[in-house]
């Protein structure tokens, strides 16, 4: 099913793990796609994947918390591949999972990387799209953002990224601009902050998947799925929303109330 032929998609972070999944999924459902990354390398190898499978990509490089730079960005992307349709925010960072070890720069650098990074990028894709009168941005955002799970910088951006995405959808709605977000569970990737852990508890994911009551974490691919549907023309009545893909982490605390023996 190509719903997305002809359509064009930026993708920030879409250098590896979840970004590279949903570059992949959108392409082969026929977008052309702007991987935008700080990492050339991993932005190159994501293009490769693209066009191994036939599709359309060119690597963009740009720090998404530098306005000067993400407007170069966009206007690199359009040069190549055309007016963008729809804007995929994925890029994040997590360090400090507590707040007596997270330093003034910490918290600064998680707000500037998951708030500030996907309020940039969206304000410089919605001139053009508010000029076509048509487009689509989806923020990639976090269940550390609904419930205390640690991480308190990046909880806080990301509890902040669903208001800034329902003034996005409030705001630009009328003008034909969708803005929905996509908060996913514990996602298993080979991203820094999991490398950490993983050094530290080889079986972490394993660990973690005892909580989650579908009996596992999450791939990448699973929240590519939700994006591929979430920014696709078949969901036209669906604007402002949370999507939660957790394997009903946040939903039912099940998995706890069995490590108690009830009468």
């Amino acid at each position: 099913m190509k719903r997305y032929a002809d359509k064009i998609f930026m993708v920030t972070g879409g250098g590896g793990g979840i970004g590279r999944a949903i570059c992949l999924r959108l392409a082969n459902e026929g977008a052309a796609i702007a991987v935008l990354e700080k990492n050339d390398a991993a932005a190159a190898e994501t293009v490769r994947q693209v066009e191994a499978a036939s599709g359309r990509a060119a690597a963009v490089h740009a720090d998404i918390t530098d306005w000067e730079s993400i407007q170069n960005g966009v206007a690199e992307a359009e040069q190549a591949l055309g007016p963008l349709d729809g804007l995929i925010n994925n890029a994040g960072w997590a360090q400090r999972g507590n707040l007596e070890d997270t330093e003034p720069e910490d918290w600064d650098k998680e707000i500037a990387v998951n708030l500030r990074g996907h309020f940039l990028c969206a304000k410089a894709v919605i001139p053009g799209m508010v000029s076509r009168g048509k487009g689509v941005i989806v923020n990639i955002g976090s269940v550390n953002g609904l419930v205390y799970l640690g991480n308190p910088g990046y909880s806080a951006a990301k509890a902040a990224l669903l208001s800034l995405t329902q003034s996005l959808s409030g705001e630009y709605g009328p003008k034909g601009i969708r803005t929905n977000m996509v908060s996913p569970g514990t996602i298993e990737t080979d991203i820094e902050t999991w490398r950490i852990r993983r050094q530290k508890n080889p079986e972490i994911f394993e660990t973690l998947a005892r909580w989650y009551p579908v009996g596992r974490v999450g791939q990448p691919e699973d929240i590519a799925a939700a994006v591929a549907y979430i920014a696709a023309d078949e969901a036209a009545f669906v604007n402002g929303t949370n999507l939660v893909v957790d394997g009903g982490l946040t939903a039912s605390m099940n998995p706890m109330i069995e490590e108690f023996v009830l009468e």
